[in-house]
């Protein structure tokens, strides 16, 4: 056969007039979705993928069809333009589905999507049965046991669909909810005809069959009528019998309660309370509620944080489980040589700060042996603003931030200082209420010196008030211009205000009667 004829017959058993047009209208659908949902633009380069294999099919039915090879050829066009059908009824649907109507404001599920699809390739083959010459009404007459057969074979099919319906319209959640199925927790994200797609914490997406979601029983998280989303939980600590449950709690709670944790509702209030006792200790627990429901874990540890540090500022300590060992007693030279290693842990804290540059080697002893620990954790207030305090805080790790509300104006941060420093040095030499917010930036680790210990130096060493006043009125002026709130001359403005600071001093501490 002349190669020439069979090229021709080839391309006129492919070509067709319409066909063109159909090409560039699928593309043009199809990058009308490849852009407008990036999140599809997998499922679309498939669906043009099993476009392109359906114009490869007709185009091998026309060389079959070139060869003389009739009924093979008839067979694989039409088997070639079902595929090529069902490649555009699948861009029609997300064309439809996921862009026409979202700009319409309309965002139906998924489900009907998948069935409507469905429906329509349904409805294709039968065109396309029709159209090769089979008749419909002998399948229409024996209808009722094709249905039971049918039926049969595809019951879990059936059942996942009838499932997918059940949850979409009469569920009691929807996308973008947190639920737990059976050991499956995390958010949903999809309901299709066969499965609920759900995301958990650990970056898995769980596929759990429609059929099985309607008979389990499925727990929707952080969910009550006329609230906001938020999840209790509950964290678990244990404290000595030895100290009283009513400090315990009063100190966790002030702790939680003073100052915001990120993804922790506001309302209502983290509580703790004592759920049982155990050997030799009471089990307490903190609840709280949860936000953001994908932060479980970070915020459990930043609740944790907390805790901890509230019990060691009150010098508690977490319990820790009783057993009967053998231990070998440490000797008093070991006993000696811990303690003198945390003595000069705090006589360099206190020499780290010039506040306290004119005490002599027996006073700062005497002061360090008096510092009681007081750690905090991320964010948590430190002093509050107008708080009645009379101690100071040597910050020995870490970083804090001062932050100043004036009437009329907003709280913003003046300074942040970091270790070594000291801060709260009015409230402990004057009594005044604290000028200022401190909140710890981080894990932060203090030492708190309470006025009775400073006490006794100053009525040993009186002249030291007026060295103490002079670095206060520094400290001050240094914050009245950081607010704008100087209006004098440095010297003028300073001379005043440690003359002013000294006059307190002296009788907060009862040094010399107040002047005239």
């Amino acid at each position: 056969m002349d190669i020439a004829l069979i090229r021709s017959a080839l391309w006129s058993e492919f070509w067709r007039e319409d066909l063109l047009g159909w090409m560039i209208t699928v593309a043009a659908v199809a990058a009308v979705i490849y852009w407008r949902c990036p999140h599809d633009r997998r499922s679309v380069g498939n669906t043009l993928g099993l476009g392109v294999l359906g114009l490869v099919g007709i185009l091998a039915a026309a060389a079959l069809a070139a060869y003389r090879f009739d009924a093979a050829a008839g067979v694989v066009r039409e088997g070639s333009v079902v595929l090529a059908g069902v490649a555009i009824l699948r861009l029609c649907g997300q064309l439809v589905f996921r862009v026409l109507l979202p700009l319409g404001g309309l965002k139906p599920p998924r489900i009907v999507e998948d069935l409507v699809v469905i429906v329509a390739y349904i409805a294709w083959g039968l065109v396309r049965l029709r159209l090769a010459g089979l008749d419909l009404t002998g399948i229409v007459a024996t209808s009722a046991v094709i249905t039971a057969i049918i039926a049969f074979s595809v019951q879990d099919t059936l059942g996942n669909i009838l499932g997918g319906l059940a949850l979409e319209f009469d569920s009691g959640f929807g996308i973008g909810d947190w639920i737990k199925v059976d050991d499956v927790v995390g958010q949903v994200v999809d309901i299709r005809w066969r499965s609920v797609s759900i995301q958990t914490r650990n970056w898995e997406t769980v596929l759990v069959p429609n059929s099985h979601m309607v008979r389990s029983k499925v727990t929707v998280l952080g969910q009550r009528a006329g609230h906001p989303i938020q999840w209790r939980r509950g964290v678990a600590f244990s404290v000595s019998v030895a100290v009283t449950p009513a400090r315990v709690i009063g100190a966790v709670e002030a702790s939680l309660r003073g100052s915001r944790i990120d993804n922790v509702a506001a309302e209502p209030q983290p509580n703790c309370v004592l759920l049982d006792f155990d050997t030799g200790s009471g089990r307490y627990a903190v609840r709280y509620w949860l936000t953001d429901l994908a932060r479980d874990d970070t915020t459990d540890s930043a609740v944790r944080e907390r805790i901890l540090a509230a019990l060691q500022r009150a010098g508690m300590q977490l319990a820790l489980p009783e057993q009967n060992v053998h231990v070998v007693a440490e000797d008093r030279a070991h006993a000696e040589e811990s303690a003198q290693r945390d003595l000069q842990l705090r006589v360099a804290a206190l020499r780290s700060v010039d506040l306290f540059d004119e005490l002599n080697d027996a006073e700062v002893q005497r002061l360090a042996a008096s510092l009681v620990p007081a750690p905090f954790a991320n964010t948590e207030v430190i002093t509050r603003q107008g708080a009645i305090a009379h101690w100071l805080y040597l910050l020995t790790a870490g970083t804090v931030d001062v932050v100043v509300a004036l009437p009329g104006r907003r709280a913003r941060t003046v300074a942040t200082l970091h270790a070594p420093t000291l801060f709260g040095e009015m409230g402990l030499l004057t009594g005044e209420p604290r000028h200022a917010t401190v909140m710890a930036r981080g894990s932060v680790e203090c030492y708190r010196l309470e006025k009775s210990a400073f006490e006794d130096v100053l009525q040993r060493r009186p002249a030291l008030a007026e060295r103490m006043a002079q670095i206060l009125a520094q400290r001050q002026q240094a914050l009245d211009r950081e607010l704008e709130l100087a209006d004098a001359g440095p010297a003028a403005q300073g001379h005043r205000m440690t003359e002013e600071i000294l006059e307190k001093i002296k009788r907060f501490f009862g040094l010399a009667a107040p002047s005239a």
